[in-house]
């Protein structure tokens, strides 16, 4: 009988919270001057005890060093709170995280998980990453939301702000939904969504204004890279309004050692692009794959570069450790890319491309605009082009190497 009781009070204190816990309870106090580091993790903390729960965040300014959400939890932030990270690096503990496609010691993310299922940050509050903080000084300076090796990831309907740092950094996760969501990243190295070496992932209906890349791709650099074997694969970006000030739209790569693949990109309005609106590139010395890219119904009015460049030999530093020999050279397969609304400087940059592995299979349909420069492809079989109506162009619509496919006579 004591045993049945044991075992009932165990069952009792790990079921899920019957109500939100609320961070002003348990010492919080939200005037944006006072450290409520602890009040929050306090609160995670039983939530994550109980079994689940959900930690609720009124309205106020709360100032927070690195908290770490655990499994079966939700942190949800009522209109008007505002999370403002700490200007204190001492606030953020030195874990190992990945950067740049390695893995190395670096500060701890605003909002951190690792190791978690099933957790959530829902709004329509607001988050800001410390203003102060960020750059590319060593140890990795702290991102705003970092999962790791994390499943079931919600991250909807807030805001959120950050400055010379990556804002959103999935890592090693499964399960990522991003969704009516409003980032603001500034500076050079402020990327809004960097996906590194993770599955089924879902980033829709947002809203990115960003330094660097809107929205990054990768998965790891180099023979480490390539070891894991981590591929970033299912990846649907659909209904998003992108735009950036230092260099691409949609950036796949350059870190892609792990392979990247199923990647749909839909319905997008890129508002403003530095460089491309889509930009693939990787170089000599990855290895793995990119392929089976699919992008359709895209509208870029302000892409003074052009719409999409493909560099595949030389692009972000080499590897200490490259992959070596034929093996290093990327494969790269399955480019699709239709319904599209530019107004840019060149249509298509692919020429960096390398004749030991030709890219298998570009397909480019239904483009209308103008642009200032054509088409440079370079290295490609199985090209398809069709339906190519744009205005314009200074010289030769379409200049060619070693590309083989269809409709290729009728635009030269």
């Amino acid at each position: 009988m004591k045993i049945f009781s044991t075992v009932l009070l165990i069952l009792f204190l790990r079921s899920p919270l019957a109500g939100p816990l609320d961070v002003r309870t348990l010492g919080a106090a939200g005037d944006g001057k006072t450290k409520d580091t602890a009040a929050f993790q306090k609160a995670l903390d039983q939530a994550s005890a109980a079994g689940g729960g959900e930690v609720g965040v009124p309205a106020g300014e709360y100032l927070i060093g690195s908290i770490e959400l655990k499994s079966n939890t939700t942190l949800r932030l009522a209109k008007n709170a505002h999370l403002i990270g700490s200007p204190d690096l001492s606030d953020y503990p030195i874990v190992k995280v990945r950067w740049e496609g390695r893995w190395i010691d670096g500060h701890r993310g605003l909002v951190y998980a690792r190791n978690a299922r099933n957790i959530t940050v829902i709004g329509p509050g607001k988050i800001s990453g410390s203003l102060a903080l960020g750059g590319r000084t060593m140890p990795r300076r702290p991102v705003v939301i970092e999962p790791i090796e994390s499943s079931d990831i919600r991250l909807e309907d807030f805001a959120l702000e950050q400055r010379l740092m990556w804002a959103i950094h999935p890592t090693y996760c499964e399960n990522f939904v991003a969704r009516n969501l409003t980032i603001r990243a500034s500076g050079g190295n402020g990327d809004g969504i960097d996906i590194d070496s993770c599955k089924h992932v879902r980033i829709e209906n947002s809203d990115i204004d960003a330094g660097d890349d809107a929205i990054a791709i990768k998965s790891g650099r180099g023979m480490e890279g390539l070891r894991a074997g981590r591929t970033t694969e299912d990846v649907l970006i659909s209904n998003c309004i992108l735009g950036d000030s230092n260099f691409a739209g949609i950036g796949i790569g350059s870190e892609t050692s792990g392979g990247i693949r199923n990647i749909r990109i839909e319905h997008i309005k890129f508002t403003h692009v530095k460089t491309y609106a889509i930009y693939i590139k990787t170089r000599v010395g990855r290895g793995a794959f990119i392929e089976d890219i699919t992008a359709k119904d895209l509208e870029a009015p302000v892409a003074p570069a052009g719409f999409l460049r493909l560099n595949l030999l030389d692009s972000g530093i080499q590897d200490p450790e490259p992959v070596e020999g034929d093996a290093g050279i990327p494969r790269v397969r399955n480019l699709r890319f239709s319904d599209i609304r530019v107004n840019c400087g060149t249509l298509i940059d692919a020429a960096s491309i390398s004749p030991m592995k030709p890219v298998d299979g570009f397909t480019l349909s239904k483009v209308t605009g103008t642009c200032t420069t054509g088409m440079n492809l370079a290295n490609i079989t199985n090209a398809k082009l069709r339906d190519i109506k744009v205005t314009g162009i200074s010289g030769p619509l379409l200049k060619t190497s070693n590309v083989q496919g269809s409709g290729l006579k009728e635009l030269q």
